[in-house]
C-alpha cells in the first residue's frame, strides 16, 4: 500500500560500497516499470579500514549519442578529503559506480527517487471544441 497515492513520488535510502574486491557496483531498475527512477547521490565517503590513498570514484553512464563514458566524480584520501558531500548529484538509472583507484572502502549514500506515472485513463479528453472554451478578456494596463 502506498501511503501517498500512485502519483505522489517517493523516496527510498540508497547505499553501495567500493571496496578491492567489488570495484563496481550497478543500479539498475526493472524495464517493464512503469515508473521513474533518480538516482540522487548525497554522500562519498572512506569507510572504516581505508587506506592513506587516492581513492578515486568515477560515475559510469551513456552519453547523449549513447556511448558509454566515464565520469570521476570523488577523489578521496583519508588524511586529507575522507569525505564529499555530492548535494543530491541526479542519475537516471541504470548507471555504475566504480572504483577507478585505490583500494577503499568507499561508500556512496543517498536516496532513490521513485515518480509513479499517473494512469492513461485520467488524461484530458481533447474532444472539447473551441466554442466549450471561455474567452478571457483583455489585459488592461494599470491606472496610475
Amino acid at each position: 500500500m502506498e501511503p501517498h497515492g500512485p502519483a505522489c513520488p517517493g523516496s527510498v535510502l540508497f547505499g553501495c560500497e567500493l571496496t578491492a574486491s567489488t570495484k563496481s557496483y550497478t543500479f539498475q531498475v526493472d524495464e517493464e516499470d512503469d515508473s521513474d527512477h533518480i538516482l540522487a547521490l548525497s554522500v562519498v565517503c572512506l569507510s572504516d579500514g581505508a587506506k592513506d590513498e587516492c581513492n578515486v570514484v568515477e560515475v559510469v553512464g551513456r552519453n547523449h549519442e549513447n556511448q558509454e563514458i566515464a565520469v570521476p566524480v570523488a577523489n578521496l584520501k583519508l588524511s586529507c578529503q575522507p569525505l564529499l558531500s555530492l548535494d543530491n548529484f541526479k542519475l537516471q538509472p541504470p548507471v555504475t559506480f566504480r572504483l577507478a583507484a585505490g583500494s577503499g572502502p568507499v561508500h556512496l549514500s543517498g536516496w532513490h527517487r521513485i515518480m509513479h506515472r499517473e494512469d492513461a485513463s485520467f488524461e484530458v479528453d481533447d474532444d472539447l471544441s473551441d466554442e466549450d472554451e471561455e474567452e478571457l478578456p483583455p489585459i488592461m494596463p494599470a491606472k496610475k
